[in-house]
């Protein structure tokens, strides 16, 4: 069962930094899992919101800022929002990277950075999955390299998730946890899926998620798993 880090080991260290990923890496995690945007200068940028407002002392819209005014905000007063390239070298094949497409224009950049670390950095495609709410994203990046691996998310229903993640030959069903049961989790993994739920972080729901047999479990504390 994968333990996949949610926004790296939140639980222990802010969101998203090189130190949450590290700290995830410190506690033996399968995976990652992140969220990117594009800033103004088209640099792929690791933020879950589309603004720089909850997690920094800075104000506005990610898009707005170049990377260079990016790097200048901090989070926790003392951390740089990093952007993918700088998790990719930190993590450096040692664990899977769960992509979470948020800001437009993220497919074609993403997909083009893990050409280039496949091409130029003997990484592979198994090193990586894409996942996204947004599944015009996710159809744009089978569309654009059908050979990367696709995660299907949705916290509403899990018919539909299916029924897309079969005509886009994804590889995983990302639901909200709270949407699984022993049955339907059977059920996917028949069809050809892995069942990744999130984000199941006390030990009660660690539990009864992992009764159920899913792959592996998205979780702010991924010791706990």
């Amino acid at each position: 069962m994968l333990k996949i880090a949610h926004r790296g080991a939140k639980a222990y260290e802010p969101e998203n930094t090189l130190q949450a990923f590290q700290k995830a890496l410190d506690l033996n995690s399968d995976g990652i899992e992140l969220d990117v945007h594009l800033s103004a200068d088209k640099h792929i940028i690791v933020i879950h919101d589309e603004t720089i407002d909850r997690t920094t002392n800075g104000k506005g819209l990610v898009n707005d800022f170049s990377l260079a005014e990016l790097k200048s905000f901090l989070i926790d007063e003392k951390y740089q929002i990093p952007t993918l390239n700088e998790v990719f070298d930190l993590v450096d094949k040692k664990c899977l990277i769960n992509i979470e497409l948020k800001g437009l224009e993220t497919p074609s950049k993403v997909v083009t950075l893990i050409e280039e670390y496949i091409s130029e950095k003997n990484w592979n495609y198994n090193h990586f999955i894409i996942s996204s709410f947004d599944w015009n994203m996710l159809e744009e990046t089978s569309i654009l390299n059908p050979n990367i691996p696709i995660g299907v998310l949705t916290e509403e229903n899990l018919d539909t998730a299916l029924a897309f993640a079969e005509t886009i030959k994804a590889k995983a069903i990302h639901p909200d946890f709270n949407l699984l049961n022993e049955e339907n989790v059977k059920e996917i993994q028949e069809k050809g899926f892995l069942v990744l739920p999130w984000t199941v972080n006390s030990e009660e729901d660690i539990e009864k998620v992992k009764s159920y047999n899913v792959n592996g479990i998205i979780s702010d504390n991924p010791d706990k798993i």
